[in-house]
């Protein structure tokens, strides 16, 4: 399955907008931003955890990366709420659920596949400098092919986002605008390498997640 596949233009989902599609496990739900593969894929998605639902153990051999989104995520190793950021790297292992239900931004498959670094990064660890006029930034991942950040764009802010590695910007909280188009929360959208956007924060401000730099070698799918 190939789903926004072409990396060398802009891609724009407005996940709330988007039918959630039943994974294979009941009670977990997906809505699918980009994808190369089939069930085991290089995959970019929101998923929804009923209560009560869990997945079954399993490895994450080309690792995962998530933001809970709402909710308490949950595993063997302990409880991630509303805001917390994730890096299980390859070859590790979990068996994910949720008692009262969650969602989730979630990555697989994207990591280096010698990275073996966790990391989690709970709201309260989370610090916002100012790092422009109207913007804020709390870091939560850096290495050599790639940064990770939290921001929050006071009301109005105008935004360049350059991305000449690629940038991937999903929206938690408020709003933004680019060429008049609404990005409200779980809108996603990923700029080219090279690429550029000039976006506006709402009314309300914004608070995103943005990831830079990891699109400057093309894509491709699992290959095991």
């Amino acid at each position: 399955m190939e789903l926004n596949a072409d990396f060398d233009s802009r891609a724009i989902v407005h996940g709330a907008k988007t039918p959630w599609i039943k994974s294979p496990m009941p009670g977990v739900d997906r809505r699918m931003l980009d994808r190369l593969g089939d069930e085991v894929a290089r995959a970019t998605s929101i998923v929804r955890y009923a209560p009560e639902s869990h997945f079954s153990p399993h490895v994450h051999t080309g690792g995962e990366e998530f933001l809970v989104l709402d909710g308490v995520f949950q595993d063997e190793h302990g409880d991630f709420p509303t805001g917390t950021y994730v890096r299980n790297p390859p070859q590790s292992s979990h068996t994910p659920g949720s008692e009262q239900g969650c969602t989730i931004f979630v990555k697989l498959w994207q990591f280096d596949m010698d990275d073996r670094t966790q990391i989690v990064v709970q709201p309260g660890d989370m610090v916002f400098q100012p790092t422009a006029s109207g913007v804020r930034t709390a870091e939560l991942f850096r290495d050599a092919n790639e940064h990770v950040v939290m921001e929050h764009w006071d009301s109005g802010t105008p935004v360049d986002l350059d991305a000449p590695g690629g940038m991937e910007v999903l929206v938690t909280e408020g709003s933004f605008e680019l060429d008049g188009e609404l990005f409200e929360p779980q809108s996603w959208l990923r700029l080219p390498a090279g690429g550029s956007a000039a976006v506006s924060a709402g009314a309300d401000g914004a608070k995103v997640w943005i990831k830079r730099g990891h699109l400057t070698r093309k894509p491709q799918p699992p290959t095991v």
